[in-house]
């Protein structure tokens, strides 16, 4: 089983941005925390990124969740979902980072 991603998860760009974890979902939770969904997009602060200018990313926009495990029919995201780190001009710059997750919760 796949840990489920909350609100007091850590999910940060891959040049070490810091997501603000913030969902609509205010029906299920695990450990008091609100699960996160697909549907779901992620302010990012604090993104250093500098190819040849200044580009941080600015959101994260998730591409896969869990298959078996929804809200509302919309997929909660899962320690294994790929998410992807866009810029202003909604230009994908990496994969999302999830560093830290609850333990109790798992969905498949």
């Amino acid at each position: 089983m796949i840990p489920i991603l909350t609100t007091s998860s850590t999910v940060m760009c891959p040049h070490g941005g810091m997501a603000q974890l913030i969902t609509r979902n205010t029906e299920a939770r695990v450990d008091g925390a609100p699960m996160l969904l697909q549907t779901d997009i992620h302010p990012i602060v604090g993104c250093p990124f500098t190819p040849s200018i200044y580009s941080p990313c600015v959101s994260i926009r998730w591409v896969t969740a869990a298959t078996q495990t929804s809200i509302r029919n919309v997929p909660v995201l899962l320690q294994n979902s790929v998410g992807l780190c866009l810029n202003a001009a909604q230009v994908p710059q990496g994969t999302a980072l999830v560093v830290q997750t609850q333990q109790k919760a798992k969905g498949i």
